[in-house]
């Protein structure tokens, strides 16, 4: 699963980190790294982008760099 299919309100943990080069090192760079925890806290109307909680902080993300992020549900 990635976290482009997660639902509002679902808490997950980051499995790993796809992508090449400078897509892969800015989502490392903030804070997407593997066994962390994320929240999906809410989602644009039409559905891009989505906003996460993790590591104690908001982050908004576009649903194609989200599909880079394979998750597990917690």
């Amino acid at each position: 699963m990635t976290l482009d299919q997660l639902k509002i309100g679902k808490s997950s943990r980051i499995l790993e980190v796809r992508g090449r080069g400078a897509l892969r090192h800015r989502l490392l760079d903030m804070g997407l790294t593997p066994h962390t925890e994320v929240l999906v806290r809410k989602m644009a109307p039409m559905g891009d982008p989505i906003e996460i909680r993790l590591r104690g902080y908001e982050l908004t993300l576009r649903l194609d760099d989200a599909k880079n992020i394979v998750i597990e549900e917690v």
